[in-house]
């Protein structure tokens, strides 16, 4: 009867959080149903046949996960996943109330999950995954989650309590992602690349030396960051062979955005689909908010590219880059969603930033820390510390059928999309 209680109230508030414009109704109804029932989650899945699936990682878990929710939902399956992006247990518990009935039973297929990094050590007390695919840790916030080793050692620990029947879908690329499956009592599936590449390592690569003695590891190619070929020079650890490691198709631009369609597609086939309907469904899809997102704004062209760390942020440079963007905003906030330390820009190669012909304006929180990294860099810009003047000054300077590319980080995509759209998201 309570959970009758909280599903119908949480229904109702995410109904009127939606109508009133005031959000997408994905976080709050979860935080007040977990404070009346603390294992409301656990229940509402219990007895239910939806298997669960974790895509965890520091970047790329909401591209992967919709990658994913599409490939599915275009073969039938019925699919419930935090869209959103609200990837903590307030936002999981809300997509689930959202989707239950009024008696507290969910009826779908797939149960996708994007979970933070500090969550998932503790969501696995209570709720077991059918499948986690972990992508990559990289060194984000490190005010909140600290250094990639610790949640490393978090991550071996809850898998290691996880049942034998869960199957793990690893980034053979990245070395500490791929130790998570050296002794898992699991089923494992390693996903990478295999193209052609140097052997130079990035500014910030995060993650060089051995999982198992320590000792520093021989890379013979590496793609971007810390995520390449790679071997333990004691022999003690090596990057494992992939199951799968390309597409011949990839519906979104950037290396990074290789290994997302590959994790998705990986976990497509091994329940049950074919590389023709993956292919098929892949060049239907669109992007996720704020990720390679394109929007019309006062009849003029704007892709948002979220970047929230250095690895991320240089990978986004680079996609620019190569898709010759001449107009360019950058949006730094540090709130605690983003870190409250923005020391992080300063190991952001802006350095590699193509400078002909770009104009680039700066805004968010942090505007003169920005500014500053552009002026050391070499670049020239225009700051404006009201975002919607940033915005509206940057349309000014394009030509006609130019597009914005916006770089924000996190909570500053939230403040870029209210002002494009009129809407919120959470």
């Amino acid at each position: 009867m309570r959970n009758a209680f909280i599903v119908l109230f949480c229904k109702i508030l995410s109904s009127l959080t939606q109508k009133l414009n005031l959000g997408n109704g994905s976080t709050w109804p979860g935080h007040i149903a977990i404070r009346i029932n603390p294992h409301i989650i656990n229940q509402l899945l219990k007895n239910s046949r939806t298997k669960i699936l974790f895509i965890v990682g520091t970047n790329g878990k909401t591209t992967t996960t919709s990658l994913l929710s599409h490939i599915l939902t275009a073969d039938g399956k019925k699919i419930i996943h935090n869209s959103s992006g609200a990837n903590l247990l307030n936002g999981i518990a809300s997509i689930l109330l959202q989707n239950s009935t009024f008696f507290g039973k969910i009826d779908a297929d797939v149960a996708l999950f994007e979970i933070d990094e500090n969550i998932f050590p503790l969501i696995t007390k209570s709720l077991r995954p059918d499948a986690v695919v972990a992508l990559n840790l990289f060194r984000d916030q490190l005010d909140r989650y600290g250094e990639i080793n610790t949640i490393a050692e978090k991550w071996r620990k809850a898998i290691a309590s996880l049942p034998q029947s869960t199957k793990l879908y690893l980034n053979a690329d990245d070395p500490q992602i791929a130790y998570l499956g050296r002794k898992a009592h699991q089923e494992v599936f390693y996903f990478g690349l295999e193209e052609k590449s140097d052997a130079r390592l990035d500014h910030a690569a995060d993650s060089t030396y051995c999982p198992a003695c320590g000792n520093k590891l021989l890379f013979s190619t590496v793609y971007y960051a810390h995520l390449g070929i790679w071997k333990c020079p004691n022999g003690d650890f090596s990057r494992p062979k992939p199951n799968l490691y390309s597409s011949d198709y990839y519906p979104l631009s950037g290396l990074y955005n290789k290994y997302n369609t590959i994790a998705a597609m990986l976990v497509a086939k091994s329940l049950g689909l074919t590389n023709e309907d993956v292919s098929k469904s892949l060049r239907t899809f669109s992007p996720a908010f704020g990720r390679q997102e394109k929007i019309t704004y006062h009849h003029k062209h704007v892709e948002i590219i979220l970047a929230k760390n250095p690895a991320g942020f240089n990978q986004t440079l680079q996609t620019i880059n190569e898709l010759k963007a001449k107009n360019i905003l950058f949006v730094l906030n540090d709130r605690i969603a983003d870190g409250k330390d923005v020391s992080w820009i300063w190991d952001v190669d802006f350095e590699k930033l193509q400078k002909d012909k770009k104009t680039i304006t700066i805004s968010g929180d942090r505007v003169y820390d920005m500014a500053l990294r552009c002026k050391y860099a070499g670049l020239e810009s225009k700051s404006k510390n009201n975002l919607e003047e940033a915005i509206s000054y940057a349309l000014s300077q394009m030509e006609k059928n130019e597009t914005l590319f916006i770089i924000p980080t996190y909570t500053a995509m939230l403040e870029v999309r209210k002002i494009i759209t009129g809407k919120k998201i959470l």
